[in-house]
């Protein structure tokens, strides 16, 4: 066969493939130009290999104290991870506060490992292709101990409701130079930025898409990404102030989008754009 002839054969098996892909995904193609790149993946998703390394970082004796994360209180009892991400955030009476993971995952790191809190909170986040931080990983592994458990971001105390009503308040607040608040672009079906779909975050449905998912592998990123991450890019594109990392306004406003996601099931770490 000749080159050329290769050439031809294989751009058709190429175009009759991806004919094929978006014939069968319909609507969901048209919707989302990521699916095919989802659906070839298929159960390798990159962010399992965060999965791996956050895995053996939560179990091996680390830090000043030389002690594992076994005895991190989540919420459900020291020790206890499956589930737990499902459930966050809440009040925690050992720092009379709402936490969400991420924060808790820093207490932990603190109390009973013995870090440095501001070494851990300095960058909490890796720079797009380089290594990913024990944060990241950490999170990671501990939402996949969470997949298929139900949301139940709790609201049983004052405190968990008033965290609630500051995230909803915060969700509709417009500010920065363009006027904007989350609302703006999150509040209404259909709507769209560039290629992607924003999700109507003022409801069940559009709550669950996006609390369900977090953390995910973000394609574009080529890398894990957590919920903290993730409103912390939302407030850059608003061109608002940088959003604190595990400040009480970012906790606020995933706590009030945990809420509206209660009865959606985890499955984290997802592929997104």
């Amino acid at each position: 066969m000749t080159p050329r002839s290769w050439l031809a054969r294989t751009g058709a098996f190429i175009v009759v493939t991806l004919a094929s892909t978006v014939g069968h995904r319909g609507a969901e193609a048209a919707d989302d130009p990521f699916s095919s790149y989802r659906q070839m993946l298929g159960e390798d998703n990159p962010a399992e290999l965060a999965v791996a390394r956050g895995e053996e970082v939560w179990k091996t004796p680390r830090g000043p104290s030389n002690a594992s994360l076994a005895g991190c209180d989540l919420g459900l009892g020291p020790g206890v991870v499956s589930g737990a991400y499902a459930s966050l955030p809440r009040y925690f009476a050992d720092t009379d506060s709402v936490m969400d993971f991420e924060t808790r995952l820093v207490h932990c790191m603190v109390t009973v490992q013995g870090f440095a809190r501001d070494e851990l909170t300095a960058k909490p986040f890796s720079e797009r292709g380089a290594r990913q931080t024990d944060l990241e990983v950490l999170t990671a592994y501990a939402a996949t101990q969470s997949r298929g458990t139900t949301i139940d971001v709790p609201q049983q105390v004052r405190q968990e409701r008033e965290s609630y009503a500051r995230g909803r308040a915060l969700f509709y607040r417009r500010a920065g130079p363009y006027d904007f608040a989350c609302a703006t672009c999150h509040s209404a079906d259909h709507r769209r930025i560039r290629l992607q779909e924003l999700p109507n975050l003022t409801g069940a449905e559009g709550a669950r898409s996006a609390f369900e998912h977090w953390p995910a592998y973000r394609i574009s990123q080529g890398a894990v990404r957590t919920m903290q991450w993730r409103l912390s890019d939302c407030v850059r594109q608003q061109r608002l102030p940088e959003l604190v990392f595990g400040s009480q306004a970012s906790i606020d406003l995933i706590t009030y989008l945990g809420v509206l996601a209660r009865g959606g099931a985890m499955d984290a770490p997802s592929l997104r754009r």
